[in-house]
């Protein structure tokens, strides 16, 4: 549904500014914000590709499970369906920590592993329980200690100070987490 509103967005703009008597605009637009798309990506790869490997070797060297002990009262709270010691608490944890760290697109496949994960434990199997609309909700609207991404994105993008986001992010993030937590909590309680 999003490809046609997506399309069509695309198709009226373009036929718009060939009645206004715009349609070189468009298309110098069209081709500058392709431009500058594909040099953001490539310089926030380097980002993206320091926070997955550094999550990569921390799975590795084992700080997995030093995370998971130290999260795992959280975790008990929150996913009180999760198995001690299992794969999906590790995995939940690592994703948690990928967002904590403010990782976001690096902690993507962190989450649909934990996902995975969760699903396996998930009875029944054609419906999402409490643990993974909770996950969802945990990873959707996570505190960010070190929001890195969006530092690295307003480094790039010529800030002055990249950093001076964090307390702002700390206020709506740890605000939107606590009631998206709540809300999971009262729903789930209800079923």
């Amino acid at each position: 549904m999003l490809n046609y509103i997506w399309t069509g967005m695309i198709i009226v703009s373009v036929i718009i500014s060939f009645f206004t008597g715009k349609g070189e605009e468009v298309s110098s637009a069209a081709l500058s914000g392709a431009a500058d798309g594909v040099k953001l990506t490539f310089e926030l790869c380097g980002a993206m590709c320091f926070w997955s490997g550094l999550m990569e070797v921390a799975e590795n060297g084992g700080l997995t499970k030093i995370f998971s002990q130290i999260f795992s009262p959280v975790i008990k709270l929150l996913f009180p369906g999760i198995k001690k010691h299992s794969r999906a608490e590790r995995a939940v944890t690592l994703s948690m920590v990928a967002n904590l760290l403010g990782m976001s697109n690096a902690a993507t496949p962190l989450g649909l592993a934990a996902m995975r994960e969760l699903q396996k434990e998930n009875r029944p199997h054609d419906t999402a329980g409490d643990d993974m609309c909770m996950f969802v909700i945990i990873n959707t609207a996570s505190f960010q200690l070190i929001p890195s991404t969006l530092i690295a994105l307003r480094a790039v993008c010529g800030s002055a100070s990249p950093t001076e986001i964090i307390t702002p992010v700390w206020i709506t993030s740890f605000i939107s987490l606590s009631l998206g937590v709540l809300s999971a909590k009262l729903f789930s309680r209800r079923s």
